[in-house]
């Protein structure tokens, strides 16, 4: 428990980072931790509310209660609460001490404007999306489509499990056991290959936690595979050097799982709720005794209209009749990710939606408006900057706007129309679907392609790729990431450090021409490019980096039509190298654009790089 909050006359709101130098910003930290207080875990309030300063493993709070909710009134008899009049709610659950208050503001003026360097030199990461919907074998989305009887999460359950009346996703989780993940193995091929950072999940919507979670009992050391699954992923990836994320996305949850409250329609359970109507006294003598089902599922929320039949875009509003459970349901939210923070001081975290912030009220972040993403980043960079002397990790704020600083942004599957330099950002997507599933394609040229897009546009990429329920790879996703890693050995001076130029590249008639978006399948497997196709990079030695998006034929010729001597400050080239290759390559530079003439590229696959000096 923290201690009684004591009152502290020290100014920490007064300080910028930026105005300062890193060395004096350490010794501020440094007097905030310890001159300042005469007791190692002494707690202090400013104007944010209660904080915790210290030794940097902060005793968090204890798990408070669920409060009582009301009596669940009809399905969809309610409207939503107003979110545009509903002034923003403080929270005020512990954080820790610093100069970040829980404001957008004073987390723009203090943060650092090099801390994400190091993404920008990375580049390409594998995103680790695994947990336990990857033993329905249904894709994403899993545990809540198991809920709904057209779907073949459902049929699948149903083969498996009968039906989820009876049975249903804390079942999933009981006999989930990746025996055969090897997160160290995994790391050292990821870095082989050439991904140089790791996004690892936290907690999906299911709302099962992945380590030894103080906060939730329904975790995978206590259930499945009484592992602490994120724990050995942090532990590997720091042996190898790597830099790693955390990614959270149980703000869904409470909405995500309304499926578990509704009824059977078919067969000897037509009119039964499904198990998501399940109370702590129920599990007595069963295998889930002492555990709150409440805890996993959350509360049903179907009362308000439209909550119990949208598909994936969710009515916006405010669970009004619920803002003791929201004030509780957020601060746990909360106290999650710093719990993660305190135990493995990942490089970065991450929070999923399609709103701006977590809790904004509006689409993935209906329920409930509040600052609790402003006050968990806030204590996330104090922590930062007195565990490691600065502020050197970031937040991914899914779809946050630009102009904020200590925030990077994504693009799920699509991409910017133009580069993209007024935010830093990482272009995610998955091999198949956000969890495994039979039958997906496995296509190296997909994600290299992926890649390029990305990188052209000034943006990193993180891919998904499928691991198994038992922990292990297909066999040809394992021959994918090998193809990558070929790739990447003979290209990667091209894409590490690199950024992107004036444009992303060039197609027929101007026009560029890209790779499906979405997930990785058969559609982007089969898309075809023409040598016309290019894409550009600037890299760290100042090459002009050209890439084809196919292997043209020997002796062919490409042009690049935006390195040629009519355009205003037209670079002049002095030389042309193609990475890989040893070859003399024959080059004119003309008033159309540079004509590059193609060499034996027999054993090149994908793309070439002619990198321009």
């Amino acid at each position: 428990m923290i201690k009684p909050l004591q009152k502290t006359s020290f100014p920490v709101e007064m300080y910028s980072l930026k105005k300062i130098n890193q060395g004096l910003a350490v010794v501020i930290a440094a007097l905030m931790l310890c001159g300042c207080h005469t007791t190692k875990m002494a707690a202090s309030v400013s104007k944010a509310g209660a904080v915790w300063v210290g030794d940097n493993n902060p005793s968090l709070p204890d798990p408070a209660p669920m409060p009582p909710v009301p009596p669940t009134l009809p399905v969809g008899s309610i409207p939503f609460g107003d979110t545009a009049n509903l002034k923003e709610v403080k929270t005020g659950f512990p954080m820790s001490n610093g100069p970040f208050e829980p404001t957008w503001q004073s987390i723009n003026s203090n943060y650092p404007e090099d801390a994400t360097n190091w993404l920008r030199e990375a580049k390409f990461g594998i995103w680790v999306h695994f947990g336990p919907q990857a033993g329905g074998e249904s894709g994403d989305w899993f545990a809540r489509k198991m809920y709904m009887e057209d779907r073949l999460a459902y049929k699948n359950h149903l083969e498996k499990y009968g039906s989820p009346v009876d049975s249903g996703y804390k079942e999933v989780l009981r006999d989930w056991n990746p025996e055969k993940l090897n997160p160290a193995w995994y790391v050292n091929l990821y870095n082989q290959i050439g991904s140089r950072f790791l996004l690892i999940q936290g907690v999906h919507h299911d709302n099962f936690d992945l380590w030894n979670s103080k906060y939730q009992p329904w975790n995978s050391v206590n259930i499945g595979p009484h592992r602490d699954i994120l724990g050995e992923w942090a532990k590997a990836i720091k042996a190898n050097g790597m830099h790693f994320g955390v990614a959270f996305h149980h703000e869904y949850t409470w909405w995500w799982w309304q499926t578990a409250f509704r009824n059977d329609t078919k067969g000897p359970n037509a009119g039964k709720m499904y198990d998501g109507r399940l109370t702590l006294a129920d599990g007595k003598g069963k295998w889930w005794e002492g555990l709150d089902p409440k805890l996993l599922y959350g509360i049903d929320l179907r009362e308000y209209k439209g909550m119990d039949q949208f598909e994936y875009n969710l009515p916006s509003g405010i669970f009004a009749r619920h803002l003791d459970y929201a004030k509780w349901y957020v601060d746990r939210w909360a106290l999650r990710m710093l719990d993660v923070v305190s135990k493995y001081d990942p490089d970065f975290i991450y929070t999923d939606g399609n709103s701006t912030q977590p809790f904004s009220g509006w689409n993935s972040g209906t329920g409930y408006k509040c600052d609790a993403d402003q006050r968990v980043l806030a204590s996330y960079f104090n922590h930062a900057l007195a565990k490691h002397g600065k502020v050197d990790v970031f937040s991914i704020t899914k779809f946050h706007p630009a102009g904020q600083n200590g925030v990077v942004t994504t693009f799920e599957g699509w991409y910017p129309d133009s580069v993209k330099t007024d935010q830093p950002w990482i272009g995610e997507n998955a091999v198949g679907d956000w969890f495994y599933g039979p039958n997906y394609v496995y296509d190296a040229s997909s994600v290299i392609h992926f890649l390029l897009e990305y990188v052209s546009k000034d943006g990193a990429y993180a891919v998904s790729i499928p691991i198994m329920p038992d922990g292990s790879l297909d066999t040809a996703c394992l021959k994918m990431l090998y193809q990558i890693g070929d790739w990447m050995k003979i290209n990667s001076k091209a894409i590490y450090g690199s950024k992107g130029w004036k444009i992303a590249g060039e197609g027929h008639g101007g026009k560029l021409r890209s790779i499906p978006g979405g997930n990785i399948g058969k559609e982007q497997a089969d898309f075809t490019f023409s040598p016309e196709d290019l894409r550009f990079t600037i890299g760290k030695d100042g090459g002009f980096n050209v890439f084809t998006m196919m292997i043209p034929g020997a002796g062919s010729e490409i042009v690049v039509h935006s390195l040629g001597t009519q355009k205003q400050d037209a670079l002049k080239v002095k030389t042309v190298k193609l990475l890989g290759s040893d070859a003399n390559i024959v080059w004119r530079q003309a008033e159309d654009g540079l004509h590059i003439v193609v060499p034996d590229v027999s054993n090149f696959k994908t793309s070439l790089c002619f990198s321009v000096y």
